[in-house]
């Protein structure tokens, strides 16, 4: 599990491939100072989530958790503490949203669709 900082410092990894403490702080949304930006890459790498290798005087940090099952574990965060362990009600405020489009709903429906026939029921 994340805090939000770590999941903004695993993003700017997943989306700009390895990179070096001041690569990754010139990508974040905000300007961190860059013995924080590296605290919290250290941090990262003792969790296990990201690794890093030299390059003359400077490491490159690189991601060591997929994405993937980062989104898992946040969406399981999510189901738990908000919607009290029930995705039918998380999905449920996505359908509701008036926000999301036909195109979105369309594809959740074959989604849910393909997941009922993969395994003959929910």
């Amino acid at each position: 599990v994340f805090t939000d900082r770590e999941l903004d410092i695993m993003t700017v990894l997943w989306e700009h491939g390895p990179s070096t403490v001041g690569e990754v702080r010139e990508h974040l949304s905000d300007e961190l100072a860059y013995n924080t930006v590296l605290t919290m890459l250290r941090i990262l790498e003792e969790k296990g989530h990201a690794g890093r290798i030299e390059e003359g005087r400077a490491h490159r940090y690189h991601a060591l958790v997929a994405r993937e099952a980062a989104g898992k574990s946040a969406v399981k965060r999510l189901v738990d503490g908000l919607f009290g362990g029930s995705p039918e009600l998380l999905l449920t405020h996505l359908v509701n949203d008036k926000k999301m489009k036909r195109a979105d709903i369309e594809r959740l429906r074959k989604a849910l669709d393909e997941r009922l026939n993969k395994d003959g029921s929910a």
